[in-house]
Parts: structure tokens; C-alpha cells; sequence
């Protein structure tokens, strides 16, 4: 290899990294971005052979998130203004805005852009790699990776897990675990006609969608439709066809094509207390950075990650473990309070009965203002001042038509 991608290594064995990266979703990729333009030295590993593969998130990135960060133009679909809520009875909520509000990323070309970036930037990429443990000491920690059925060692100063809801990671280095949880599961259809603007519903339903809600985003390019609710009380993939029988009315879905099936866990106990230690530190939904109210976790994520990035090279650079206490989750989960009351309260509307009411509520002025704020509201992970967007050059990637833009270096 040659030029930017030859910077791009496979991982050695027992080589020392600064920071070591398990995980190479959304939260791991941002972040190995963002170390590795601050000069740090990076492993990046996963248990899949691409990154492309097996996406679990829907991928809706709102304004806040559009607004602050640079995200490749071509991996986003077209903008969405407009939501309506249906609920159990098909009462419908129409809400607009006079701003784009979302956009659907194509997570998958995402990833494996980020990937691109990352590797640029001089952050080691080892897929097909599980984690397996690990031993700290005041030297940093030695880690036990498998890798095509062999063991590997590797040493490095700070680990970050970026490993999903159930964090290998976070029990490894002594940190919470989540401990609430949605289960969901989403199709991803593709040549459904769309009539009218881009649209994102929602369905109201606890006999659909227990705990939580339907939802059905249809850009124009795409279609996202999924349930997601408490695993105790429905069973993902029944709720799904369920829902996709009622979605026929809105969206000619038959006329469609599944190309994808996505799922998983969300948890929404909202940012654990103890998510960071001198040895290492959670990210994304290993660290419960969710909001346990909407389960939105695409801005959460890329905030703690980039502002986690400037911490721990300060740390990795200094010693001092003040850097590492700015990013204590005890200090964001204060700003949750509201959304886990909410939380708590929608959990127990278990009848259509009760759902209804609360459709009639939200039809009202202060209903409509809540659900405003709810869907275009600027609230989302606490910001941090030292959290913010750094300029971006673009490169070409060998395409004529393939663009990555790349953060500049601070010197």
C-alpha cells in the first residue's frame, strides 16, 4: 500500500498503543478519530471482520448533531421536518418544523468511512479481535485479545470500551453495567414511493410497542420501520409484523424491498455514575449514554467521545487525574433527572386505554409544546464548553466521487 491508507497498520503482536479502543461502532470510531489527531497512539479492535457489517442503531442523527459535527454528506438521507404521532385508536398528532430536524445515516458506508479517517490519522485497525480481559497495574494494563483462534497480549497506558450495551470492558476494569433496558428490533426497506414530504411516525401502542413506541422513518430513499419495548412484556419480532400491518395503511410498504434487519439492546438508565477509572473509560452505550426517554444515542455518543478524546490525551500527556474526573458520570447524569422521571412514568402506561388519554393530552397547546420539545428540542447529552467541532479538510479516497472530510491537526 501506498499514501494515506499504507498509515492504516494490522495489529502486531504485544505492541504498546497509548490507548487501546474495544469497539468500533459509532463511539469507538469518533473517538479514535479524535485521539489520533491529538498525536495519541491507537489500537482500534472489534469482533467483526468489517464494520459495515451487523449495524444495530437506526441511525437518526438530529440537528443538534448535524449542527456541531461533520458528518460525510453522502451517508445521510435526505432531511426530515416532519413527525406525526398515531396513536392506539389512529388519532394523529401532526408536528413540522420550520428547520431540518433528522437525518437517517447509512451506517453501514458511515462506518467504514469513519474506518477510512481513523486509519489516516495513524490509529492501528485489528477487526475479527475479542477482547477477552485484562490486568491493570500503575503501568497501565496488559490485554488479552483473541484473534484468529490465537491468543495475543498487548500493553497499553488506557483502555476505552466503546463495546455496546453489555460491556466486556466495563466489567474488566471494575466500572457500572447497565441495568434497564429496551429491547428493539427495525427492517430497513428500500423502493417504497413516498407521497408527500419525509416523515418520521410514530405509534403509540402498548399492546405494539410496551414501555416504549413504534416508529416508521421514510426519507425518500429509505424506510426505517422498527418496534422496540420492555423484553419482559413482548416479543420484538411478533410486535414488528404487528406494526408493519398497521404501517400498510400509511406506507405502501408491500411495494417495497427488506434489505435489512437490524436489533438489539438500548439501555435506558441513563449515563452510569462510574463510567471512567485511571486505567480506563466507557463510551457510547457502554456507558449509558442514551437518553432514557426518546433511547436517542447518536449525539450523546459523539459528544462524550470527543470531549472523552481531549481528556484522556491530556491525562495520557500530564498524569493529572483531573482531566479524567471532568468525565465522572455522576456529572452528567444530574442532567437526566427529567428524562428517567419521564421515563418511569411512560413505562407504566400499559392499557390503550391510558395511552389514549395521553394522545388527547398531547393534542393540547401544553401537549403540543411538550412533544415539541421532545422532537425538536435542542436538549440532549450535556455539552461540555470544551466539547466542540474542530475545522475539517477534505481527501479524496480514490474515488472520483468518494469524499472523507478529515479533522485538521492541533498543534
Amino acid at each position: 500500500m501506498s499514501g494515506a491508507a499504507a498509515r492504516g497498520k494490522m495489529m502486531p503482536e504485544n505492541l504498546e498503543h497509548d490507548v487501546l479502543i474495544v469497539g468500533a461502532g459509532l463511539a469507538g470510531l469518533w473517538a479514535a478519530s479524535a485521539l489520533g489527531r491529538r498525536g495519541v497512539r491507537v489500537l482500534l479492535v472489534d469482533h467483526k471482520r468489517e464494520v459495515s457489517a451487523s449495524v444495530a442503531t437506526t441511525g437518526i442523527f438530529v440537528r443538534r448533531s448535524l449542527e456541531s459535527f461533520h458528518l460525510p454528506e453522502d451517508c445521510l438521507g435526505p432531511p426530515v421536518r416532519h413527525v406525526r404521532m398515531h396513536s392506539p385508536s389512529g388519532r394523529v398528532l401532526a408536528l413540522e418544523s420550520g428547520r431540518d430536524e433528522f437525518r437517517v445515516g447509512r451506517m453501514g458506508p458511515l462506518y467504514q468511512r469513519l474506518l477510512t479517517g481513523a486509519r489516516a490519522l495513524g490509529v492501528t485497525w485489528s477487526p475479527a479481535t475479542h477482547f477477552e480481559g485484562c490486568e491493570t497495574s500503575v503501568r497501565g494494563s496488559v490485554v488479552w485479545l483473541r484473534r484468529n483462534g490465537q491468543s495475543i497480549r498487548a500493553r497499553t497506558r488506557f483502555i476505552l470500551g466503546a463495546d455496546g450495551a453489555r460491556s466486556r470492558v466495563a466489567t474488566a476494569l471494575s466500572l457500572d453495567s447497565n441495568f434497564a433496558w429496551i429491547v428493539g428490533v427495525e427492517d430497513v426497506v428500500v423502493d417504497v414511493p413516498l407521497e408527500g414530504p419525509p416523515c418520521f411516525h410514530c405509534f403509540l401502542d402498548p399492546e405494539i410497542a410496551p414501555g416504549y413506541l413504534g416508529w416508521l422513518v421514510h426519507d425518500g430513499a429509505e424506510v426505517h420501520i422498527g418496534v422496540a419495548g420492555n423484553p419482559a412484556r413482548f416479543a420484538a419480532r411478533d410486535a414488528l409484523e404487528k406494526l408493519r400491518v398497521r404501517a400498510r395503511r400509511i406506507v405502501p410498504l408491500e411495494r417495497g424491498r427488506l434489505v435489512e434487519r437490524r436489533g438489539g439492546w438500548i439501555p435506558v438508565n441513563g449515563v452510569l455514575r462510574s463510567i471512567v477509572n485511571s486505567h480506563g473509560m466507557l463510551l457510547g452505550d457502554a456507558a449509558g449514554a442514551v437518553s432514557p426517554l426518546t433511547a436517542g444515542g447518536l449525539d450523546p455518543c459523539l459528544r462524550l467521545s470527543e470531549f472523552a478524546a481531549g481528556q484522556v490525551a491530556e491525562y495520557l500527556r500530564s498524569g493529572d487525574r483531573e482531566a479524567l474526573a471532568e468525565l465522572q458520570g455522576r456529572r452528567f447524569r444530574t442532567r437526566y433527572r427529567g428524562r428517567l422521571t419521564l421515563r418511569r412514568l411512560w413505562s407504566r402506561l400499559e392499557s390503550r386505554r391510558a395511552m389514549e388519554i395521553v394522545s388527547v393530552l398531547l393534542g393540547t397547546p401544553p401537549g403540543r409544546w411538550l412533544a415539541r420539545r421532545v422532537f425538536f428540542g435542542p436538549g440532549s447529552f450535556p455539552d461540555p464548553e470544551t466539547t466542540r467541532s474542530l475545522p475539517y479538510l477534505t481527501f479524496r479516497t480514490g474515488s472520483a466521487d468518494s469524499e472523507f472530510p478529515i479533522p485538521l491537526r492541533r498543534r
